[in-house]
């Protein structure tokens, strides 16, 4: 009877659910059912070796056992009841206790086979830690006793702990750890099953594999895994796994079809229509509505209920997508339908929440700064199922999952403008977030709803602390939620941002009132809460440039102190926010006077204003056509005019933009202000950071250059790049004014480059070649030779060798790169480029000029930098600008901004 029931015992692992919504054709996601399905990490993939027996024969196993007293089989047997009726906590402490008497008896394997189920129900109650360390010591065994087949599958098990915990990097690591040529070692799950011939080991490795690299955002190499696994669970008929490689598979393309979506988004930003892009991503979630509809036809066959709730979940948003309403309902009627037939564990709880999120399609209506409410008709449904989440969250001491499900119905009653049950529904699940102590995900989001709710009962104070709340435990988890999941960092408009910059709203209203009652007091609170605005300002474009880039370990502060008290006297730093309704500007002047000016103007046309201003720019080609400054005054006059008198009285000489949103994609150099430039009255610098800016001087001492380029014409993924004929004088010209190395056209390869740094370090990388900002890091690269591209990920990894001997690279001028205009994210890329490099300082054209203006500017520049040790960096571009704008350079042929305008000065301004 014991043998019986404890073989039971060892396939205590179950299929978790998947979710991933999926955003309407704006990409403006629900933003409460996104966040849910990025954070319960426990539900967005497959665990792969559910319901598979160990491979240990009945008499194998009496062995272990014999030696054991009936009282501690009782205890077993106790321990497998309560899981079954759902007491998971009691038959966790049951199994402990089963744990010590077996050490005490010396019984490792009974140990060992007890500590497996324990890490798989730790695992499902959001305990990651503890499953790690079972799992961690259930593989020593295995590894001590040469049983290799179980090392495999047990690393396979842990990966997926690491996967669920948002760090698919030590998944990766423990199921293929590949060499350089993507080869798996020999000791990693992968190889270990394909050695020993164990094909369930090896899909399931593959499948778990395929989800870790999904979640980094490696879509095709994901579905390549996944192809391998499904190919093994056909080959060997292992129906165990086929339900979860199909949910996989129809994940993956899911992911495939958003990035299709961004990428369309992005191609209209930028004046293309994108059809090509759309159609890829219909295609996309076609085929993972295949493989989803495979999955849920054999999950209903085998009744695997929460393999049919999976599939519902996946499958629902895609019918919403694919604007199937009668497909969806019906899907949407047959999952809440599954919900009483799934045990009452987290589980049910969480598909509860989700099945919320779908009671209705997500609209364009949805606002990307703003929580969507479900219509009225629908909340009283919604409602009840919450109810029911939160009994059954409570009856099994699953804090994490009870947080979510009283915050939600928080939301509900804040829905109803029922503000005063929302509070109480808000306050329990802050409650219970604290008490679970690592639902410090959900944490924040409460605090957000409670701002939120104190906000429209017009209590701003409190509503300011609340949302303070908010992102103080955001700046606690903000590495961790930006950098492990590649889906969330393309969605952070949507699920990080909007507390920040309603935290800086709310700040403004009230800045704006005081200013209102005593124009002529600056007051100690006024500082304050000025200096708060420009912290939380700084805390988001770290956060964004976090998730832009995916890697926390470079974007690191400069350590410094407050970079505006040791800047030059004559140095004024302009700080740009556009929020909803209004755009604010901020002067902080060499002493740290903040003055703020607001412009009323609703975000979309302050946008179109931008986006004209810098399409007009880049289209001029005629030096003979006049240069319409209209719009160029009016974005002088909303940023710079209203700061006229203070500029003057401190007699500033360089201004230093920390630029919001559309505004980095933009030259301040070419703002006009009726009778000049701005470049002819001040330097000009933009950085991406107060707190990301190192401001030491250039070092001046042994400078030497490698130069790079391209002159040929190459053809990147389908794309033709023109020739740049001037490429190679270009090179030369700089290499006559700095000594240093080339490497052109044939010889400018990625291998090149990474053999010239690894020889010695240059302080000045000038590169002369078409390069793109794309709005993800992977479209963000530059032109080589041979037709190769060269990402500015691998970049950043081949000049962090220049920083050998603490010599850091002092400035990465790139002169014939672009960014899309109109596109934030692209113009992110730019504005991170000198930090993603590891340089002090980059001089980046915003758009390539085949006329060779800016190789003009850029040489003239260096020039003057090394001839005069006082002049800065700043003004060194300025005044090799404005010889462009007076014709003393160029013959005239260059005085429109088209021309002198692009390159602009990031970083460093010294």
């Amino acid at each position: 009877m014991f043998i019986k029931l404890f073989r039971k015992c060892t396939v205590l692992k179950f299929q978790h659910i998947q979710i991933f919504l999926i955003g309407n054709k704006n990409h403006k996601f629900r933003v409460r059912g996104w966040l849910l399905s990025i954070f319960l990490c426990s539900l967005t993939f497959c665990f792969w070796l559910g319901n598979v027996p160990k491979t240990i024969t009945p008499l194998e196993f009496a062995g272990v056992v014999s030696a054991q007293s009936p009282d501690t089989n009782q205890l077993v047997q106790q321990g497998i009841e309560l899981y079954q009726v759902g007491d998971i906590k009691a038959a966790i402490t049951i199994w402990e206790k089963t744990v010590n008497i077996y050490q005490q008896n010396h019984n490792v394997a009974a140990e060992v086979i007890v500590r497996e189920n324990l890490a798989r129900v730790y695992q499902e109650i959001g305990q990651s830690e503890q499953a790690i360390i079972h799992w961690k010591q259930v593989i020593a065994y295995y590894r001590q006793v040469g049983n290799l087949p179980q090392v495999g599958r047990s690393l396979t098990e842990l990966a997926q702990v690491y996967s669920s915990l948002g760090q698919p990097l030590q998944a990766i690591a423990l199921l293929c750890n590949p060499d350089k040529n993507d080869n798996c070692s020999s000791d990693s799950a992968v190889l270990i099953a394909q050695i020993h011939k164990d094909s369930l080991g090896e899909a399931a490795a593959w499948g778990s594999l395929g989800d870790a690299n999904r979640l980094t955002g490696n879509y095709e190499l994901a579905i390549k895994n996944l192809a391998k696994s499904l190919d093994i669970v056909n080959k060997f008929n292992i129906s165990a796994l086929r339900v979860s490689v199909l949910n996989s598979l129809g994940n993956a393309h899911i992911s495939q079809a958003l990035v299709k979506d961004r990428q369309a988004d992005s191609a209209k930003q930028s004046g293309d229509d994108g059809k090509k892009l759309l159609d890829d991503a219909q295609q996309e979630y076609t085929t993972a509505l295949n493989y989803l509809r495979q999955s849920l036809e054999l999950a209903s066959n085998d009744n695997d209920v929460a393999g049919e709730m999976r599939s519902h979940l996946q499958i629902i948003p895609i019918y919403y997508r694919k604007n199937a309403p009668t497909e969806a309902a019906t899907s949407l009627q047959q999952a809440i339908n599954l919900l009483e037939r799934l045990p009452e564990n987290r589980r049910r709880v969480y598909a509860t929440i989700d099945l919320v999120h779908l009671l209705e399609p997500i609209t364009s209506e949805a606002k990307s700064f703003r929580i969507s409410c479900l219509k009225p008709d629908t909340l009283v449904k919604a409602t009840t199922l919450l109810n029911q989440a939160v009994t059954i969250a409570h009856r099994i001491e699953d804090f994490r999952a009870e947080s979510f499900a009283l915050g939600e119905l928080g939301h509900i009653y804040e829905c109803r403008q029922e503000y005063s049950k929302a509070l109480e529904f808000t306050h329990k699940a802050r409650l219970a977030a604290e008490q679970g102590l690592k639902a410090q995900d959900s944490l924040y989001l409460w605090e957000w709803q409670t701002g939120r709710i104190l906000q429209a009962l017009g209590k701003s104070d409190a509503a300011i602390w609340a949302y303070e709340q908010a992102t103080n435990t955001l700046e606690t988890i903000r590495r961790d939620i930006l950098t492990a999941n590649r889906d969330i960092q393309f969605d952070f408009r949507d699920t990080i941002e909007p507390i920040y910059r309603e935290l800086v709203g709310l700040r403004l209203s009230l800045e704006e009132s005081r200013q209102t009652a005593n124009k002529s007091l600056v007051s100690q609170d006024s500082k304050h809460n000025l200096d708060s605005i420009l912290t939380t300002m700084d805390s988001l474009r770290l956060a964004e440039l976090q998730n832009y880039f995916g890697n926390d370990c470079v974007i690191v502060s400069s350590g410094q102190k407050n970079i505006v008290e040791i800047a030059n006297q004559t140095t004024a730093f302009i700080n740009t926010i556009i929020l909803e309704d209004k755009t604010a500007v901020v002067l902080t002047l060499p002493k740290g006077q903040n003055h703020v000016r607001s412009i009323s103007i609703k975000r979309q046309d302050f946008i179109n204003n931008i986006n004209t201003f810098r399409r007009n720019l880049e289209s001029l080609r005629d030096a003979h056509i006049q240069y319409d400054t209209t719009i160029a005054k009016q974005i002088y006059d909303w940023l710079i005019e209203p700061f006229t008198k203070e500029l003057q009285q401190f007699n500033i000489k360089t201004l230093v933009f920390v630029q919001d949103g559309i505004l980095r994609s933009v030259p301040m150099a070419a703002l006009y202000d009726g009778e000049q430039y701005l470049i002819q009255k001040y330097a000009i610098a933009t950085i991406p950071s107060l707190n990301l800016t190192d401001i030491k001087p250039l070092n001046r001492q042994h400078l030497k250059v490698l130069a790079l380029g391209l002159s040929a014409k190459a053809t990147i993924d389908g794309k033709s790049y023109s020739p740049l004929a001037n490429v190679p004088t270009e090179i030369n010209e700089v290499l006559g004014e700095i000594p240093g190395k080339k490497l052109l056209n044939d010889d400018f390869t990625s291998d090149r480059v990474n053999q010239e740094l690894d020889k010695q370090a240059y302080p000045i990388i000038h590169i002369a070649t078409h390069g793109e900002f794309g709005a993800a890091p992977e479209d963000t690269f530059i032109v080589t030779g041979k037709n190769g591209k060269l990402s500015f990920q691998k970049l950043e990894e081949q000049i962090r060798k220049v920083t050998r001997n603490n010599q850091l690279l002092e400035l990465l001028t790139l002169t014939a790169c672009k960014t899309a205009a109109g596109n934030e994210r692209s113009a992110l890329g730019l504005a991170g480029v000198a930090v993603q490099a590891g340089a002090k300082s980059a001089l980046a054209s915003l758009w390539a000029i085949q006329d060779n203006s800016t190789a003009t500017i850029a040489i003239n520049f260096y020039k003057k930098l090394l001839n005069n040790p006082t002049i800065s960096k700043a003004e060194a571009l300025q005044s090799a600008q404005i010889e462009l704008i007076t014709g003393k350079i160029g013959a005239g042929q260059f005085t429109h901004p088209v021309y002198w305008s692009p390159l602009i000065l990031i970083g460093n301004w010294l």
